[in-house]
């Protein structure tokens, strides 16, 4: 057996997506550039975003908080804009990054690019996927 094909993979290509009609220049819609996350990336993310809670009979359960790790994960693969530029935050009245997303969206265009965002990453295909994948 070659492991050539896992010593060199070949790279996931950042993409460019028009989240919003809103954003225009030159009179057309400027698209943001979306990179794919790693599981070390995901992990750190999904960790940052776990609380522990305490449920029945004082048993400590953990809980992800959704809303966030979603909102960790797009700002974690958008390339551009700069979600951290300081101008932008400022013209915005945001408070970070995820603040940014949801004051600069309209509830559409988030959940739009948050479901891009899961799909980009690979989170569309189940186990069954992937498996008739590699038969073709």
């Amino acid at each position: 057996m070659n492991l050539g094909a896992f010593l060199n993979p070949i790279e996931k290509e950042n993409k460019k997506v028009v989240v919003s009609e809103r954003f225009v220049e030159n009179g057309k819609p400027v698209a943001w550039e979306m990179k794919a996350i790693s599981e070390e990336q995901e992990e750190i993310i999904r960790k940052s975003c776990t609380v522990k809670k305490k449920g029945k009979n004082g048993i400590v359960e953990k809980e992800l908080d959704e809303n966030l790790f979603n909102a960790k994960m797009v700002v974690a693969s958008v390339v551009y804009p700069d979600l951290q530029n300081v101008e932008l935050q400022d013209h915005y009245h945001a408070v970070g990054a995820e603040d940014l997303l949801k004051k600069m969206l309209t509830s559409g265009e988030y959940w739009s690019l948050v479901l891009f965002v899961q799909d980009f990453n690979g989170y569309g295909k189940s186990l069954d996927d992937m498996v008739e994948e590699a038969k073709n």
